[in-house]
């Protein structure tokens, strides 16, 4: 039996009190200093962050945030699309060129949001929708 612990205390490096105590003699009842700063920074989180788009300007900051490669990015296109819907069409382009280089995702949400990703996330769609049209009878006039 204590052959088979001792080979899987080789196999991931460390004691659990079942080795001589000359081995564990470098392990000590002392704490691991964490690094609080990096622990706050939260460096390995996802940030959702929204976004509204007034002007063709403002896809700077979108972009910059996923190219940065941990930021999904929900896109208020409204303002825009009140205002000029030529600039609106450069922007939304954009974002999707920028999507596809970094093997992200981009889709619509209604007539007025726009969902951005970088490569780790994917955006769901859903069929029921065509799946619902297709079921539908045609209108005959």
């Amino acid at each position: 039996m204590a052959g088979f612990f001792s080979q899987v205390k080789e196999l991931i490096g460390g004691t659990f009190g079942l080795a001589d105590k000359e081995e564990s003699a470098e392990y000590t009842d002392d704490y691991v200093e964490v690094n609080p700063e990096k622990a706050r920074a939260g460096d390995n989180k996802v940030v959702v962050r929204p976004f509204v788009m007034e002007d063709f300007e403002d896809i700077k900051h979108i972009l910059e945030s996923l190219r940065d490669g941990k930021t999904i990015a929900l896109i208020n296109i409204q303002p825009l699309k009140d205002k000029d819907l030529v600039e609106l069409k450069r922007a939304i382009n954009k974002i999707k060129k920028t999507c596809e280089a970094i093997e992200g995702d981009v889709a619509g949400f209604g007539d007025d949001w726009i969902c951005a990703t970088p490569a780790f996330a994917h955006i769901h769609r859903s069929t029921v929708t065509a799946d619902l049209k297709a079921a539908q009878p045609e209108e005959k006039d």
